[in-house]
This record gives structure tokens, sequence and C-alpha cells, in this order.
């Protein structure tokens, strides 16, 4: 039988003790002087996953989605979410308690703009608010006549008596065998950026930007090797590192302390005051920088700048030892995902695998690798219709059947110290219906559509994005989530700045990681998604052409499912391309295997006409 070791199946927080917090938050509000209070599910670095002592929005709520915000009045309370989250925060939370409202389609300061009134006080936490956030939330209140109020500390810690202590993960060294380059060559480039922003110093509120600057990886978080911490880099001048020293053995502060003044967290507040004293220009990153940063620069004497971190578009674009570590984890990858579709065909037929037997068989294949770290995120497994739910995430409680007949979706990844993956695959358990071959034909066409695109240098993604929705545009169909995400190397699985989606602004450069992976929903009933990771390369060179192209290089490896599509909606070059693809597939992942998968294997991959 596997095990799963890196995620639990734990059903969602109980709201049970709901109640009591809410009336407790409300009294300490209400000492304060407060009206009312907004909590993001936020730490103070911005962070995707943040550590347990940060889960305030869980604690006070009991949503445990990775993205929402509430607002606590005296007479009534709101928890929004986006659309991802909608029906986890109806089956999460008390409706006596807390509405729901659309995160997306009624935002916070929309919100705030017709429900406060003239007079009130809205209390924030400014560590958990960037400063571009604290404004328009600051504007909302005042077109009301309220205002909002900075808290001295934040109130939900007041209250939450056994909240857990700080994460203390061991710091380790990130190899120049897996970075490719070392500190003092990434601080070099740094500095050139921060002299072309003009401004004296950067602050280094994402610890992703520390980790990728300093050579580093830790464990503070679940799913990405983060140790949480500030950096500032001066212009001139050695940079000042804050992290808890607890989390440095010997030889790993001896290595930082060569490259930078180590300090602890406590004193990062001074770091700035001082910036602020020298009446220095401070860039602060707009994304990660909590609005506190600001007013401590600014109150100080200091000129705070906001704007995007150089780190993010540097740290974005891998180098060739990174590129090579990727292509490396995937064909690792791949074969532990060949073994698992294998006795993944092997097993459902019987009827008797449930979601949660696949997580863990999956997750078993990749710790046979001997090199996998965690996985990537917690894995999305839903059979049926829980298929069609984004986000969906199994529980003890949730734990469904795979039954003949039906669609099966995984979404998966894996953390290498030489990559991070990413990968979807949606199988058929028996025989299809003729919608779901034309559903899922339709959504790999658009994946195709992606991985072979060429396209100018300076392609943002979203231009490239409708490429992936036309064939299920043409049918009156769509998704509501981005076609694909940037990726990390052995760190987030979700990076920026490059995405491809309608709201990728950012240019597409050479050396990005991004998702490909268009989807279709159909609500109650299944979900499609096909995705791979891909890595923008040089695109060929045209005779006469006057443009520097770029294309994609696909780094997932893996059958798609064949039993799924329909030959007669494919084009013959979409045909051409799924079968190179299967073909490079078959010949890479093969020697990695055993004899039983190199036989499925190779059904699996062979051409489809």
């Amino acid at each position: 039988m596997f095990q799963a070791q890196f995620q639990t199946f734990d059903d969602a927080q109980s709201g049970a003790q709901t109640a009591a917090r809410l009336a407790a938050l409300r009294t300490d509000l209400k000492a304060r002087g407060l009206s009312g209070f907004i909590l993001p599910r936020a730490d103070a670095h911005q962070n995707e996953y943040v550590p347990p002592s940060e889960e305030r929005l869980a604690w006070l709520t009991g949503f445990t989605g990775s993205a929402g915000c509430a607002i606590v009045l005296d007479d009534r309370a709101v928890l929004f979410v986006d659309g991802r989250y909608t029906l986890q925060a109806r089956e999460q939370i008390d409706p006596a308690l807390f509405t729901i409202a659309h995160l997306v389609e009624t935002p916070p300061d929309q919100w705030i703009g017709k429900t406060l009134s003239a007079g009130m006080t809205l209390g924030y936490d400014p560590w958990l608010h960037t400063a571009d956030n604290a404004e328009k939330l600051a504007k909302a209140c005042a077109s009301v006549g309220a205002a909002l109020t900075p808290a001295k500390s934040n109130p939900v810690d007041a209250i939450w008596t056994d909240r857990p202590a700080p994460p203390l993960g061991k710091v380790v060294p990130h190899d120049l065998r897996f970075a490719g380059e070392d500190t003092q060559g990434k601080l070099a480039r740094i500095r050139e950026k921060i002299t072309e922003t003009r401004a004296d110093a950067l602050v280094v509120s994402d610890p992703h930007a520390v980790a990728w600057t300093f050579n580093i990886r830790g464990s503070d978080v679940a799913h990405t090797p983060l140790p949480i911490s500030d950096a500032i880099i001066p212009k001139d001048g050695r940079p000042s590192l804050y992290i808890d020293g607890r989390k440095l053995d010997n030889a790993m502060r001896h290595r930082l302390e060569e490259l930078a003044d180590v300090r602890e967290p406590s004193e990062f507040v001074r770091g700035l005051e001082a910036l602020g004293k020298a009446r220095a220009s401070v860039r602060l990153d707009q994304a990660t920088a909590a609005d506190a940063l600001s007013r401590i620069v600014a109150q100080a004497g200091g000129a705070p700048s906001r704007g995007p971190d150089p780190i993010t578009a540097l740290k974005a674009q891998k180098n060739e030892t990174e590129m090579a570590g990727a292509r490396e984890a995937h064909r690792r990858d791949g074969a532990a995902m060949a073994r698992f579709l294998a006795w993944f065909d092997r097993e459902a037929g019987k009827g008797k695998l449930t979601e949660i037997d696949a997580v863990a068989a999956l997750e078993s294949f990749r710790r046979e690798t001997g090199l996998l770290k965690d996985v990537s995120f917690p894995t999305i497994s839903g059979a049926g219709p829980n298929g069609a739910i984004v986000h969906y995430r199994v529980t003890r409680g949730s734990n469904r059947a795979i039954a003949p007949g039906e669609l099966f979706l995984i979404d998966s990844g894996a953390q290498y110290e030489d990559g991070t993956t990413d990968i979807t695959r949606t199988i058929i358990v028996g025989e299809p219906s003729a919608d779901m071959r034309r559903h899922f034909t339709l959504v790999l066409r658009g994946h195709i559509a992606i991985a072979s695109a060429v396209f100018p240098e300076g392609t943002t993604g979203a231009q490239l994005d409708t490429l992936a929705r036309q064939y299920l545009w043409r049918q009156g169909l769509d998704f509501d989530h981005g076609t694909g995400h940037g990726v990390g190397s052995y760190l987030s699985v979700h990076e920026g700045p490059a995405r491809i989606s309608k709201l990728g602004t950012a240019a597409l450069k050479r050396g990005m990681i991004l998702s490909n992976e268009p989807g279709y929903y159909k609500n109650g009933a299944y979900g499609i998604r096909i995705e791979n990771l891909v890595l923008v390369t040089a695109g060929p060179e045209v005779a006469g052409g006057e443009r520097t192209l770029n294309t994609f290089e696909t780094l997932t490896l893996a059958p798609i499912d064949r039993r799924l599509i329909d030959p007669r909606l494919m084009s013959s070059d979409d045909t051409a391309w799924l079968d190179g693809y299967h073909a490079r597939v078959a010949e890479t992942i093969s020697p990695l295997v055993d004899k039983d998968t190199q036989g499925w294997l190779r059904s699996a991959t062979r051409p489809l006409i």
C-alpha cells in the first residue's frame, strides 16, 4: 500500500470555535477604538504558502484556501474568496457568522465603499498589506468619510493564545552545480539594476529573491524550499541579510558572513530606519513589500520608491546550468509519471482506487527516485465531478472512488534540487463519451498551439493566451484560469514576472520556464486539463525575417491519453506534433523504467493514426 509523506488528507479546519473567536476579536477591536478590521490571507512577504504561525484567516474563519480576505465589523463579517474557492468556503465557514463575497467581482475596496459610513475607522496590519493595497483601501474608506488606520499590533495575534511559533527550518546551501552562478556574480548584476533605478539601496522583501541571491534554501513553508528572510542590498557596500540565527549552523553562518552582514530579523526595522536617516532613495518591491516598510523608511526621512524588484526578472531567466538541471529533473519525473500512469491503467479499471490512493501512489513513485525533496504543491486528484473543481484538494471526507466511465484529473509536481516540476494529465477509466473526446481534443489543440508557437522577442503572455483558447471559443467554451505561470528553479512552482494569461504583461524571455495548461471544466461532470512545462528558447532563423524569434521547448515528458483524442478534429500539424512528442517521450523515458512500464509506454506513445 502506498503512503504519502509530503502531504496530508486531513479534513478542512473545523469552524466550531469561530463564533467565540469572532466575539473575542470584536471585543479587542472595541477596546482599540476600531470599527472593524481587515484580515488578508497573507504574511509579511506575501508568500503563496505561509507557515502555520501566519494562518490567521484560517484560524479566525475556518477557511483554509490559499487566497482570501475577511472584514469584521461590529454587526457583520464578510469573507472574500475567488472563484476557485467558492464551494470550499461554503463548506468551511458558518454562514450565520460570515457572508461570502467574490474577491474579483466585489473586491474589498468596493465592499468598503458600499458598506462603511462616515466616522468609522477600519483597522489593518501594515505588515500584511502592500503599500498599493493599503492605498486602495484607504481611498475606499475616504470616499465615504471613513478612515483606514494602521494597527500597532495585529488584534488577531492578541487573541490567538495558542498561536504556533515561527518556523525554524535549517538553512542549507544551494550548490553551484545547481545554481550555476555564485552570489558575488548575482550581487554585481543586482547592483547594476539598482543603479538603473536610481536608487541607493534595494530592500529584498521576497524570500524567494533572497534565496536565489545568496544561493540558499530552507524549509520554513510547505512545498517551497524557502528560508523566511529579508535583505538590504546597497548600491555600494556589503548587503545585510536578516534571518533567524537559529536556522544557521556554523558552516552556513560562516559562508553567509563572507557575503553579507548577517543580522537577526529584529534588527530589520533599524536597518530601514538607517536608510531613512541617510536620506536614501530606497527601492521596494511593489508586489511583496509590506506597507510597513514604506512607512518606516519615509518616517525616518528616506524616499521609498515602489516598483518591480529587479531580482524577480533576473531569477526568472534560468542560466545554462539551471536549464540543464530542469531537463534532467523532467526526465527523472517523467519516468516516475510513466510508472504511475502504467500502474493506474492496470488498477483503475478494477473500481477499487480512490483519489487518495492515486496521490499516495504518485508521490511514492517520485520518492523512489531517491532525489525527491518535496512535492511542489498539494496534488490535485479529482475523479469525475471533483475534476471540475479547478483547485480541488482531496480530504478523507471528500475522497471519491475512481469509477469506470469517468475522467480522472491529476495535477502534481515535484521539488528536486536540480529543478521544479508541474504536470497535469487527464485520464479515462474505461470508455469515454463523445463529449469527453471532443472537449479533450479541443483542449489538446490549444495546448499544441502554445507548445508550437513561434513569436518575436518582446512578446507577452497576454499576446499568446488566445492561442490556447481559440478552439474552445469556436464552440462557445472557455476556461476561467490563466494558461500558464512561471516556474522557479528548486523554488516556487508559481513564479513571476511572466505568465501566459489575459493579464500577462511581462515579455517572455529566453530561459524562462512556464506552464502550458489549458483546460475545460463541465460543472458537476468532469474536468480536463493538459499541462506541460515549457522553456523559452531561440526560435528559427527565417530568411528575410526582420525580428528575432523565440519558441518553446517542452520539458515535461509523459504520455497524453490517446484514448481521449478524436483524430477527426485534429489538423495534420496537430497530429505531427503529438506523434513527435510521444516519440521523444518513449525514446527518453523507456531506458529509465522497468520492462512492464516499457511495454505500456510503447502502446501509450504509438502514432495517433
